[in-house]
């Protein structure tokens, strides 16, 4: 959604969902957990190469959204690319799979491919931000526009190392030069990962904060071009630049700062996709209702001490199946990055 079709009910719920047990069947799983929004791998998060041919199973995978009016789809684009660094090869393999995800979003169904904004492998900020900008016009000018084009979104980083786009200067500065490579608006976004922003040093448990933060992000970038919110706690420290996802409310952001973030009027139009713990466990049920409680301010009922020795710290969804039909559970996934 845009800021002009922002619902008067708050922002859409949703979570990163594996396709790999069957694309349909995650599709009735967001109408089973409540969501009204889907984040996705639309090929293996972990690999370079892209499969051949769409899914069979997207005109069902579409139909069962629209049924259970589960939207927007939100595009996850491979771990492995860095549009930030300097390495020639690696530059035209994140641009080549980029473009992959782009040019595959409309038979998803989907209006925006989320992707990380990468390490400019010390060499610095600045040149890494213009290989960002650049990366992104040549992948869009390679794509083409059209009804049905998706937007790139930029992930805040949780910054540390070499990383680019940790701050709200930092992403102005990428959009600016974008901009400059005429790259239009409507075609490169932005989402909010809270817990790397919380990572990052934002202390995004105080209200006043978050209030402040998001007034720099309309004064610098324009919160029109915030569309997509990673709703993630943390158990990490702020500022410790590590990223530790937590389920909402257990963690370290809290549910004051969380409540107030969902709830607030600037973000109605975002769509907000939790990458939590044990999402194939159960939790993402859980999780999406404690969205719903946060929206509607109503505290969070505290979570059983076997919500905490989940192994991992965010869902990692496996991508379609290879043979692109329906298959059992535990069959044909993507494999788990460290």
């Amino acid at each position: 959604m845009s800021p002009d079709e922002a619902s008067p009910d708050g922002p859409r719920i949703g979570a990163h969902l594996p396709l790999g047990t069957g694309m349909v069947r995650a599709a009735h799983r967001a109408a089973e957990i409540g969501a009204t929004a889907i984040q996705v791998f639309a090929d293996n998060p972990t690999a370079w190469k892209r499969r051949a041919a769409p899914p069979r199973a997207l005109p069902a995978f579409r139909e069962a959204l629209t049924a259970h009016d589960v939207a927007p789809v939100v595009i996850h684009a491979a771990y492995l690319v860095n549009l930030a660094g300097p390495e020639r090869d690696f530059a035209a393999r994140s641009r080549a799979v980029l473009e992959a995800e782009l040019r595959a979003a409309p038979g998803f169904g989907a209006r925006f491919v989320n992707v990380h904004t990468g390490s400019h492998r010390d060499t610095s900020v600045g040149a890494g931000i213009r290989r960002i900008a650049r990366a992104v016009a040549r992948t869009l000018e390679a794509v083409g526009d059209g009804p049905d084009a998706a937007m790139v979104v930029l992930e805040n980083s949780v910054g540390g190392g070499w990383a680019v786009g940790s701050t709200v200067s930092e992403l102005a500065r990428i959009a600016d030069a974008a901009a400059k490579l005429g790259v239009s608006e409507h075609r490169l976004g932005f989402c909010l990962d809270v817990a790397h922003a919380w990572g990052a040093g934002i202390r995004l448990d105080e209200p006043r904060v978050i209030d402040r933060f998001l007034e720099d992000v309309e004064r610098r970038i324009g919160l029109r071009r915030l569309v997509v919110v990673h709703f993630n706690d943390s158990r990490s420290e702020p500022g410790s630049r590590l990223d530790r996802h937590e389920h909402l409310g257990g963690g370290r952001i809290g549910e004051r700062g969380l409540g107030h973030l969902i709830r607030h009027p600037a973000l109605r139009h975002a769509a907000f996709i939790m990458e939590t713990p044990g999402m194939e466990a159960g939790y993402d049920l859980v999780n999406v209702a404690r969205a719903h409680d946060l929206m509607a301010g109503r505290r969070l009922e505290p979570l059983p001490a076997a919500a905490f020795q989940l192994k991992g710290s965010r869902s990692r969804g496996a991508a379609p199946a290879p043979d692109d039909e329906e298959v059992e559970p535990g069959s044909a996934t993507a494999p788990t990055p460290a």
